[in-house]
């Protein structure tokens, strides 16, 4: 294992030549540092923005130059971290012409394997986020490259990479009191991070929100406080900069259909009432047509239609239940799968999601 080169040179399309640099990790925020240059192990090919494949011209979202890593090869990078402290990554990749491609993502000894395979955007880039807990003050992060194809050519690439500490899961006021009449015993949110608002780097140049990917119980969320449960789908995490958001900066785009839902335990006392609400619209990102949004929690299901133009908006919906255990489990998924006129993969947009007591 070698580092990379100073400023390597990458073929053009034209047959021009382009000086691509060597960083690639983006540090946003003051928890963390660089404690070294990017390294490579095994195949690691600088790819110019315009560059050429066969008949494909191939895009770079952000800046000159992207890498493009082949069978079984890897870019890391040593940080420094603070400890038991939760960090989120968010990256920008693309897959090429392998079909099932997947990126193994691993800080020290913690990994995940990222499904790449479903594209959400029409450019064919897509931003990925992975969380884990700092066991300690340095650690290696990587992004491996586990396929192996005939073509080489055919390994994923790889933009922009950012790291970010994020804060515990909080509890928020609810912002509907004048919805719980007198029946509401207090207006906490018993939801962390119903408001969405703490989330995974969202890049200022890239208009296609951050991927989150499935996870198992035991795994740290990108979005705190909350689990997608699918096998191989996603949910979006969109910023009102770049999308229609019902509330604050940050939302959630359920873009998978009912393949994935967004989860949450929160504790409860059995035979207590609680009432759930949440946000549905969409993100003005042109997904249009009759959408649904299905919610549950104890035996209650509550299924929330929104009309959708394709230019933003939102409704607000609502459901009382009656505990039946210590944890209820809350769950929010889209009914049906939705595409929007490009073919991208598009769907329903959750916020403000809030579960109170009622008297």
């Amino acid at each position: 294992m070698e580092p990379m080169r100073r400023e390597p040179q990458t073929s053009m399309a034209g047959g021009t030549r382009s000086r691509c640099p060597v960083l690639l990790l983006l540090l946003l925020g003051v928890t963390a540092r660089l404690a070294s240059g990017v390294v490579s192990d095994g195949f690691v090919e600088y790819i110019g923005s315009g560059q050429k494949q066969d008949d494909m011209i191939l895009p770079v979202p952000e800046g000159a130059c992207a890498v493009r890593l082949g069978n079984d090869a890897t870019i890391r990078q040593n940080l420094n971290l603070i400890r038991e402290t939760t960090y989120s990554i968010t990256f920008c990749a693309a897959r090429t012409c392998a079909q099932a491609e997947r990126l193994k993502v691993s800080v020290a000894a913690e990994s995940g394997v990222l499904p790449i395979q479903t594209v959400y955007t029409s450019n064919g880039w897509d931003s990925y986020s992975y969380a884990f807990r700092a066991r300690h003050s340095t650690a290696w992060f990587s992004i491996h490259n586990p396929g192996h194809e005939d073509d080489p050519a055919c390994g994923p690439l790889i933009d922009s990479v950012a790291i970010k500490a994020l804060n515990p899961p909080h509890l928020t006021k609810e912002s509907h009191t004048a919805g719980l009449s007198q029946r509401s015993e207090h207006a906490d949110n018993m939801l962390r991070n119903g408001d969405f608002e703490e989330g995974p780097v969202i890049f200022p140049d890239t208009a296609w929100g951050v991927l989150v990917p499935p996870m198992s119980e035991d795994d740290v969320s990108p979005l705190p406080g909350w689990m997608v449960m699918s096998d191989t789908k996603v949910v979006k995490y969109v910023d009102a900069a770049h999308h229609a958001v019902p509330r604050g900066a940050r939302a959630v785009e359920l873009v998978a259909g009912r393949e994935a839902a967004l989860v949450q335990e929160v504790r409860t006392v059995p035979g207590r009432h609680y009432r759930l609400s949440l946000a549905v619209g969409d993100a003005a990102n042109g997904c249009e047509g009759p959408m649904a949004v299905e919610a549950y929690a104890a035996r209650a299901t509550l299924r929330t239609t929104y009309e959708s133009r394709g230019n933003g908006g939102s409704k607000r919906a609502v459901v009382d239940f009656t505990a039946i255990a210590n944890l209820t489990r809350v769950v929010l998924q889209s009914y049906n799968h939705h595409m929007k006129p490009d073919g991208t993969l598009c769907g329903p947009v959750v916020d403000d999601v809030s579960l109170v007591g009622l008297r």
